[in-house]
């Protein structure tokens, strides 16, 4: 084998040890972010019908909303069934139901308001204050689901951020030796294609709630392919060259293996 193409190799087994230290590092953190990321989405938007574990359903409450109910309703009859005594809890259901009006709620609910909310719904900086009959008012309608201006704020932040997350992972990945062209060409393409069917399906599930499926297959095909690649980087900087094998394959140029 000729040295100097030994020499003028770029691939992930044969890189410097600092450059695997910085790129490992990488991917490892970005292996957890993902998992916490999986995680904050079972805790939020998996608690959307109130029930553990997450669902279409959960999508469609929290994208098209539940229009059978308000926030206020699924929650009393939810997570928070056990912050309130049948009696108190009826009557901001009633109230609800009847319209949720002003003077109903200066006369008898905001009392019923203080006495089970306000404790944790007032002073605990991120749940919704629910001291006012202004502050009460959007969570007692019908539930719409998701804002335009959330969806727009979301997506913009989803967008910029995982993109340029998955870019460093793709190109780390790039420099993988003996991956059959078309599956490593897949495996960088999937992300940002299932980012995009992701981001889509949120808005088309706002009116449209079939379109939840489409959530599920977006998250689990970037998260695939993600992991795929991960995994595979790794392995090939710290497994393959214990083989002794020497690999002077120049990932990154054309026609030179």
């Amino acid at each position: 084998m000729d040295e100097n193409r030994k020499k003028s190799a770029v691939n992930l087994p044969s890189l410097s040890l600092p450059v695997k230290f910085a790129m490992t590092g990488y991917l490892v953190v970005i292996a957890f972010g993902l998992m916490m990321s999986g995680m904050q989405i079972f805790l939020t938007h998996g608690m959307a019908d109130e029930e553990w574990g997450l669902s279409v359903r959960d999508i469609v409450y929290s994208y098209y909303g539940n229009r059978d109910n308000s926030r206020l309703e699924v929650k009393l009859n939810g997570t928070m069934k056990e912050m309130a005594n049948i009696h108190d809890r009826m009557a901001i259901i009633e109230w609800v139901r009847t319209g949720s009006s002003e003077e109903k709620y200066k006369s008898e609910i905001a009392a019923v308001f203080e006495k089970n909310c306000t404790r944790c719904h007032g002073t605990i900086p991120g749940l919704i204050p629910l001291t006012t009959y202004e502050a009460i008012k959007p969570v007692a309608k019908i539930d719409q689901g998701a804002t335009i201006g959330a969806l727009v704020r979301v997506s913009h932040i989803h967008l910029f951020g995982i993109a340029f997350i998955f870019f460093f992972v793709v190109l780390i990945f790039s420099l993988a030796v003996n991956v059959p062209p078309l599956l490593q060409m897949t495996a960088i393409a999937t992300p940002f294609l299932f980012l995009i069917i992701d981001i889509f399906s949120w808005w088309a599930t706002k009116w449209y709630p079939s379109a939840a499926y489409l959530t599920m297959i977006g998250g689990l095909g970037y998260n695939s392919a993600g992991a795929f690649m991960i995994v595979t980087s790794l392995y090939q900087m710290w497994i393959l060259p214990l083989s002794g094998r020497v690999f002077d394959q120049n990932t990154w140029v054309n026609g030179k293996k």
